[in-house]
């Protein structure tokens, strides 16, 4: 059966309301949000769904993960769509006890106040920047930050040149991160962070405006990242699976992403199982913390089904091996979870061949989510990339600040 025919069944089977077929097909795109298909945690079986429901819905309001918040502004992508992003300045925390806050952070990191230095973070697909939440709250107040929601997704527009039609593509991406640096931080050096789409979407900047990297690029920081070969992964299935599933992907996607309202709604009517299949591509270990793993929940499905789909074969073209070469003379720091299904560390790897001089950190025990999954690890890290570029005058021992345990701010 071709392609093209394929994906028609599946629109006839989605529009024909079957109810039950709807509902797996939504649960099996929130499969894609967060990478590929598997199977549900067998512990589910044994507890009423109206006690999963009630224990979402406390971790949902109980929850602090993603309630940090910083100066709110708008840059403008080449076909006008509005691209938001929040600045952390330095020698700012929020909350009740900011000297507190502010004087532990200067025994961490060495010194607050401005630093010279703008920190980018750039998100993965699915997710919306509150996905670097415990990197925020430890760099908060230390050094300047911009957070950013890539085009449709988060708080940004949905892309308008998408709603005409056009697709995406990860040279689009590098040259909105351009524009958001250009409104949120005009002038000084940058480190820039990208984690899995988001460090596609830094090498894709680095493609198109070498300039600014030769000129104003410090340090670069790739977690969970690639730079080409993502039509190879296998996302943890049998080969004669994985190979099933690429030929009719892209049919079934094109013709669930016209169905919108009917898959969300079948989405949500399997969120058990959705959460299943979430927390086996985001994470590598059997002990996350329910906060952080509802969390995670949360941040991808928040995305649109349409949007999952407009992205999705953009993944299949992605080739920037070439690119990394502008980083070549910087600090570059290259980290993954050694049981990544979406993004393999082997992945991470390749890039670290092409930057022999970079810092490899293969996590154990961690997934495609390790910022959230091993926060204090990919935090330490990160820290010390900072201090290697004098960004801090010591790398940080961070302490509650990369623990799951820690409130925001402090």
């Amino acid at each position: 059966m071709s392609e093209t025919s394929t994906g028609d069944a599946a629109a006839r089977a989605v529009a024909a309301g079957n109810w039950r077929r709807a509902g797996f097909a939504g649960a099996a795109i929130g499969v894609l949000a967060a990478g590929a298909a598997a199977g549900v945690a067998v512990e589910r079986l044994t507890v009423g769904r109206g006690m999963r429901k009630k224990a979402r819905l406390a971790l949902d309001s109980a929850g602090p993960f993603g309630s940090l918040r910083g100066t709110p502004g708008r840059a403008v992508a080449q076909d006008g769509t509005e691209l938001y992003y929040e600045v952390d300045e330095a020698g700012e925390v929020d909350g009740p006890e900011p000297k507190a806050a502010g004087a532990r952070k200067k025994r961490l990191f060495g010194r607050t106040g401005p630093a010279p230095v703008t920190v980018v973070f750039s998100h993965g697909y699915c997710l919306s920047q509150d996905s670097w939440h415990f990197q925020r709250a430890a760099l908060r107040g230390v050094v300047r930050t911009v957070h950013w929601d890539q085009r449709s997704h988060g708080r940004s527009e949905r892309g308008r040149a998408q709603r005409d039609g056009a697709p995406v593509d990860i040279e689009l991406l590098g040259r909105d991160l351009k524009a958001v640096i250009d409104a949120a931080a005009p002038e000084g050096p940058l480190v820039l962070v990208g984690h899995s789409m988001g460090g596609m979407t830094v090498m894709a900047l680095a493609e198109q405006f070498p300039e600014l990297v030769r000129d104003r690029v410090v340090a670069v920081a790739f977690v969970g990242t690639s730079s080409g070969k993502l039509a190879e992964v296998s996302y943890g299935l049998p080969v004669a699976g994985v190979n099933a599933v690429r030929r009719v992907l892209p049919g079934v996607l094109r013709a669930l992403g016209s169905q919108t309202e009917l898959v969300e709604r079948g989405r949500r009517a399997t969120a058990d199982l959705f959460a299943g299949l979430v927390k086996r591509y985001s994470f590598g270990s059997k002990d996350v913390d329910p906060g952080v793993a509802r969390f995670a929940e949360r941040l991808i499905e928040g995305t649109p089904i349409d949007v999952v789909a407009e992205f999705y074969p953009a993944f299949t073209a992605h080739d920037k091996v070439a690119a990394l070469a502008r980083f070549a003379d910087l600090p570059v720091l290259i980290l993954a979870g050694d049981k990544d299904l979406i993004t393999p560390s082997s992945h991470s790897e390749a890039v670290a061949a092409a930057l022999p001089d970079a810092e490899l950190v293969i996590v154990e025990d961690a997934g495609h989510l390790v910022m959230l999954e091993h926060p204090e690890v990919v935090t330490e890290r990160l820290a010390g990339l900072l201090a290697r570029t004098g960004v801090v005058a010591a790398a940080a021992n961070v302490g509650p600040y990369g623990s799951s345990t820690a409130q925001p701010g402090g």
